[in-house]
C-alpha cells in the first residue's frame, strides 16, 4: 500500500518535487477531498478515506510546486467554490446519506459520493466528475483497489493523447483504451502517457502509474480505472486554446528541451550494422552521393554479452577513431544502450548482490520471461537511484569516453514485464507504467550533470508523464513493414504528440523484415536495382518512398529497419532520385523546422498538430486522423494505398490554402481530389504563411544560409525565426532570433532585427501568387 513515506521517495523522481499543500480538505460523509490549485488553469484533485493519502504528493511525472495564487474559496448551500481566472471548481455538498432501500442494499456503493463540477474562467462549465470507486482486490501479493472516477460526457466532446495506440484511430471517443506500455499489443506497441485532451476546453492528467483502463465518451460518460492504488488523483487542466492545454501540462510536468539541430536531419540506421567498416562505408556513400545526412546510430549487438556495456573490439575495433571520422564528415552518432543483462556478463553479480535489478518475491532475479524466447538476462531497477546513477557512470565511462554523443535507449517499456514482480520502490504493478521515465531521467540527469555543454538526446521506445523533459525523442517500435502498418502510423503519432510529447517518428519502412501480400495494383516504381528486401515484395519500393515522403514531415527522420540494407539508394534505380529530392526538402525546410523546435520549448505546443488543434469552429476537423498541419504553415495528407495517383484531401474551413506544388489557390471547408504522383506527397500551405527555406547542405553542422522566405498572401501573420549552433545548451539563455510580419494590405514583410544568418531580408522574399485555376 502506497505511505506517506512512499509518496515522499515517488517526489524524488521529479527534478523540481512537488509539494503537497492542498488549499483544503473537505469532508464528504468520510469521503475526502483535497484540492491543490498549481496555476491558475491547473488544479489537481485527490479522493481517498485516509486523509494522509488525500494531502499526499502526487505520484511520479508531475514536477511543478502547489501555487494556490490568484485562487479564491467560498461556500455555500450548493458546495465549496474554489476560483480562479482560469477556472472555477465546484466540490458539491452531499447531503446525510439516508438509510437504504431494499433495491439500494443491493446496488449501492461502500464509497461516500463525491462530484463536482469544472468551469472556465468566464463560468462555462466543461466537465463533471459525477462519481469515484474503490473496489478491493490483491495484485502481485499487495491487497490494494482498482481505483476509478467517471466524468460527464457531451455528444460533440471528442478526446484524444492518452499516449501511443496503434488501432488506426485518432479520436478516442466511444472506446475503451487499454493505457499500459505493450509491446505485444496486437496493432503495435501501446505506450501509457496518461494526460487526455478534449475539444472542450480541459484536459485530465491521471496522477496513477498502475495499468490504467479508459472509456472517454462511452454510454454517455468517460471512465478511468486504475488497477492498483488507495486513492483517486487527478489534474484538471483548462485553456482557451489547445495551446494553452500543453502548455498547462509543460508547466506541470516540465518543458520539452530544444534538441540537438542534428536530430532534425536524417538519422540513418540499420538492424544492424556488423562492423565498423560497414557503419562508415554508408556514411561515405552518402557524402560521395551528395546526399545529406546528419547522425549514423549503431543499434543492438555491437557489445561482447548483453550486459557489458561495452563494444566488441573484434568488428568495431577503433570506436573513438570511427567517431572522429563520423565528425569530420559533419556527422553526429547514436548508440543503442540496453537496460538488460545476462548472468554470463561482467556486471550481473555485483548488480544482483546490491539489489539492483528486477526481482521476484522470493527475493529472485528476475531473469527474462517466458512470453516469448528473446527475453535473455535481468532488468536494471532503474526505479533505484543508486541503480540509476551507476547505469550513467558505467554509459559514460564505456561508451561515451568512445565518442558516441546520445544514447538510444531501447526497451524502456520495460520489455521485461514488471508485472508479478519487485522494483525497489514497490510492486511491478503498482509502477507498471513508470519505467520510462526514470530509466530516461538517469540518463538525462546524469548526461547533464557531467556534460553540461552537450545539449541531450535520448531515444526512447516508451514514454510517461513528464519523459519529455528528459529530451527524448520517441518513435513506435518494432512495426511491420506492410501498407498497413504505415497507415496506422498517421493517427498513431498525432494521438502521441497530442499527449504533450511533441518528438515522436517511425521506423521508416517498418522494422520487421519487409513482408507482405502482393502488390493490388501495378507498382509506382520498378525495384529493378533493389537489395532492401527480397524479389518477390516488388512494391516494397514504393512503400518505403511514401513512408518517407510522410516522414519528412514528422518530427524526426529516421531509416531503420530488420533488411539487407536501409540507406536511400538501397530501394532502386527508380526509387532512389525521388527519395533523394525528399531528402533534399527535408533540409531546406530545416529553418522552419528548428524555429518550430524553439518554439515547442517556448511554448509546450507540439508543431505535429492534428487538425482540431487549429480549427476547433470547423466540426468536420474533429475526428481527421489521416491529415495534419506540421507547424502554422503546412497541411500534410500522406498517401498510404499502394498504387494511389491521386486522394481526397479536406482543407479546414477558416483558412484559404495553396497547393504546395502547383501554388493553386482553394477556398477552405471542402474536399478536394489531388493528383499524388509518386514524387509528390499531397501538400498545401495555408494562406497566411511565412516559410524560410534553408539553402542546400550536407548536414546541420555547416550553417545554413537562408535562399529565400516564401510568403503565401492571405492575411497578415508573423513567424519567429530562430537559430543557433546547434549543439550545446547555450539556447536556454537565448540565440539569435528575428520576428518575420507580413502586412496583407500592403503585400510588405518586414524583420524586428537582424536575421539569424545575418543576411538582409529583401533579397530573399518571395511572394506566392495564386495559379491560374483558384477556387
Amino acid at each position: 500500500m502506497l505511505t506517506l513515506a512512499g509518496a515522499s521517495l515517488l517526489a524524488t523522481l521529479a527534478t523540481v518535487p512537488a509539494l503537497a499543500e492542498p488549499m483544503a480538505t473537505l469532508d464528504r460523509n468520510g469521503s475526502l477531498v483535497a484540492v491543490e490549485p498549481y496555476a491558475p488553469n491547473i488544479v489537481r484533485v485527490t479522493i481517498a478515506l485516509d486523509r494522509t493519502l488525500a494531502n499526499a504528493a502526487p505520484g511520479p511525472g508531475p514536477n511543478a510546486q502547489s501555487n494556490a495564487a490568484g485562487w479564491t474559496r467560498r461556500s455555500d448551500t450548493t458546495g465549496d467554490i474554489f476560483a480562479s481566472s482560469g477556472m472555477t471548481l465546484t466540490v458539491n455538498a452531499q447531503p446525510w446519506p439516508k438509510a437504504p432501500s431494499q433495491m439500494e442494499r443491493y446496488f449501492a456503493p461502500s464509497l461516500p459520493p463525491v462530484s463536482l463540477s469544472i468551469a472556465d474562467g468566464a463560468g462555462r462549465v466543461l466537465t463533471r466528475m459525477d462519481g469515484w470507486e474503490m473496489a478491493p482486490h490483491t495484485v502481485n501479493g499487495e491487497k490494494t483497489f482498482r481505483v476509478g472516477a467517471s466524468f460527464a460526457d457531451t455528444p460533440d466532446t471528442h478526446y484524444y493523447g492518452l499516449g501511443q495506440n496503434q488501432e488506426g484511430t485518432l479520436d478516442l471517443r466511444g472506446r475503451t483504451i487499454d493505457c499500459r506500455h505493450n509491446y505485444d499489443a496486437p496493432a503495435g506497441e501501446t505506450v501509457c502517457v496518461p494526460f487526455m485532451v478534449t475539444n472542450k476546453g480541459y484536459g485530465i492528467v491521471w496522477d496513477n502509474p498502475s495499468a490504467l483502463t479508459v472509456s472517454p465518451g462511452l454510454h454517455n460518460g468517460t471512465h478511468f480505472q486504475s488497477n492498483v492504488g488507495e486513492r483517486v488523483s487527478f489534474f484538471l487542466i483548462t485553456g482557451a486554446t489547445t495551446d494553452a492545454l500543453y502548455a498547462g501540462y509543460a508547466q506541470l510536468t516540465g518543458r520539452t528541451p530544444l534538441p540537438p539541430k542534428a536530430a532534425f536531419g536524417l538519422i540513418q540506421s540499420k538492424a544492424r550494422y556488423e562492423t565498423q567498416a560497414e557503419l562508415l562505408g554508408i556514411a561515405d556513400g552518402y557524402r560521395s552521393r551528395g546526399y545529406p545526412l546528419d547522425i549514423m546510430v549503431l543499434d543492438w549487438f555491437h557489445w561482447t554479452r548483453m550486459g557489458q556495456l561495452d563494444i566488441d573490439r573484434t568488428y568495431f575495433p577503433d570506436p573513438k577513431g570511427m567517431n572522429d571520422k563520423l565528425r569530420a564528415m559533419g556527422m553526429h552518432s547514436i548508440i543503442s544502450v540496453w537496460p538488460r543483462f545476462e548472468r554470463e556478463s561482467r556486471y550481473y553479480n555485483m548488480l544482483a548482490a546490491k539489489g539492483w535489478l528486477l526481482k521476484d518475491h522470493d527475493g529472485n532475479v528476475v531473469d527474462g520471461l517466458p512470453i516469448r524466447a528473446d527475453r535473455a538476462g535481468a532488468l536494471i531497477d532503474s526505479t533505484n537511484p543508486d541503480a540509476r546513477a551507476w547505469y550513467w557512470q558505467t554509459i559514460r565511462d564505456n561508451i561515451a569516453s568512445q565518442g558516441f554523443e546520445w544514447y538510444w535507449l531501447d526497451e524502456t517499456e520495460p520489455d521485461l514485464v514488471p508485472d508479478g514482480n519487485l522494483f525497489s520502490i514497490g510492486s511491478g504493478d503498482r509502477y507498471h507504467n513508470l519505467f520510462p521515465l526514470v530509466h530516461t531521467s538517469g540518463v538525462a540527469d546524469g548526461s547533464a550533470r557531467d556534460r553540461p555543454n552537450l545539449r541531450n538526446l535520448i531515444l526512447s521506445r516508451a514514454a510517461y508523464l513528464g519523459t519529455q523533459r528528459n529530451g527524448g525523442l520517441f518513435w513506435s517500435s518494432d512495426i511491420k513493414s506492410t501498407w498497413e502498418a504505415y497507415r496506422r502510423q498517421i493517427p498513431t503519432g498525432l494521438g502521441f504528440t497530442a499527449s504533450g510529447h511533441a518528438y515522436w517518428g517511425s521506423d521508416i519502412g517498418g522494422w520487421q523484415w519487409p513482408s507482405g501480400p502482393a502488390a493490388a495494383r501495378p507498382v509506382l516504381l520498378d525495384p529493378a536495382g533493389a537489395t532492401a528486401m527480397a524479389p518477390d515484395y516488388r512494391d516494397y519500393p514504393e512503400l518505403f518512398t511514401r513512408w518517407f515522403a510522410y516522414s519528412v514531415f514528422t518530427p524526426t527522420l529516421r531509416i531503420h529497419g530488420q533488411r539487407p540494407g536501409t540507406a536511400v539508394w538501397e530501394y532502386g534505380k527508380a526509387a532512389e532520385p525521388v527519395i533523394a529530392d525528399f531528402l533534399k526538402l527535408r533540409y531546406a525546410l530545416m529553418p522552419y523546422l528548428y524555429a518550430m523546435g524553439r518554439h515547442t520549448y517556448d511554448t509546450g505546443a507540439p508543431f505535429m498538430r492534428a487538425l482540431f488543434m487549429d480549427f476547433p469552429a470547423d466540426p468536420a476537423a474533429a475526428t481527421i486522423g489521416d491529415q495534419y498541419m506540421f507547424g502554422p504553415a503546412f497541411l500534410v495528407a500522406p498517401v498510404t494505398e499502394q498504387g494511389q495517383t491521386s486522394r481526397p484531401v479536406y482543407l479546414p474551413a477558416g483558412a484559404d490554402w495553396y497547393d504546395y506544388w502547383t501554388n493553386r489557390k482553394y477556398t477552405g471547408g471542402q474536399t478536394v481530389t489531388v493528383a499524388a504522383p509518386i514524387d509528390k506527397i499531397p501538400l498545401f500551405v495555408r494562406a497566411g504563411s511565412i516559410v524560410p527555406i534553408g539553402a542546400p547542405v550536407m548536414s546541420t553542422a555547416t550553417r545554413q544560409p537562408l535562399e529565400s522566405v516564401m510568403v503565401y498572401p492571405g492575411r497578415d501573420t508573423s513567424f519567429a525565426l530562430y537559430d543557433d549552433e546547434g549543439v550545446t545548451n547555450a539556447y536556454r539563455q537565448g540565440g539569435q532570433s528575428a520576428t518575420l510580419r507580413w502586412d496583407d494590405r500592403t503585400g510588405r514583410l518586414t524583420a524586428s532585427g537582424r536575421l539569424p544568418t545575418g543576411q538582409a531580408l529583401p533579397g530573399l522574399v518571395k511572394v506566392i501568387q495564386p495559379a491560374a485555376g483558384a477556387n
